[in-house]
């Protein structure tokens, strides 16, 4: 974005300000969509996707479809690191109260909607909810140290 609104740069930040800032354009780190009558939608971060060999995979689009599952009461999808692929998809999910749900059938859930490279690998079933920060939104990083470590 640009305009008179968007900020000039970062304090004492040279290096983040040049990165953020380029040819006059405030890089957000979102994607988003503009519909047939100019409406732009925010639909994901850029930052918040899974680098697996070379295959960009959009952690939204996989929660998206875990969330169909009715048994599901949250999920959060990340980047597992990965010797090989660089990251794979691995997903935290906390279920709802009285579901039952294991790896084998969530991955059978979702073969008719999700290309295979895009269901996740690990799984983690958790037994209370996920970290969320003040805006309500996953704590991924602090979940992919805790889980992977």
């Amino acid at each position: 974005m640009r305009g008179a609104v968007v900020i000039k740069g970062y304090l004492n930040r040279e290096e983040s300000t040049a990165e953020a800032i380029q040819d006059g354009w405030f890089r957000t780190g979102d994607i988003a969509t503009i519909d047939e009558d100019g409406y732009v939608f925010i639909v994901d971060r850029a930052k918040d996707m899974v680098l697996r060999g070379g295959e960009n995979i959009y952690c939204s689009e996989v929660e998206t479809a875990i969330y169909q599952h009715e048994a599901v009461a949250e999920a959060a999808v990340f980047g597992v690191p990965d010797d090989r692929l660089g990251e794979i998809v691995g997903v935290a999910i906390v279920l709802a109260p009285g579901a039952s749900l294991d790896d084998a059938g969530l991955r059978e859930f979702l073969a008719p909607t999700l290309a295979k490279f895009k269901i996740p690998e690990r799984m983690w079933f958790l037994g209370e909810p996920l970290p969320r920060n003040a805006n309500g939104k996953f704590l991924k990083r602090e979940l992919r140290e805790s889980l992977t470590a």
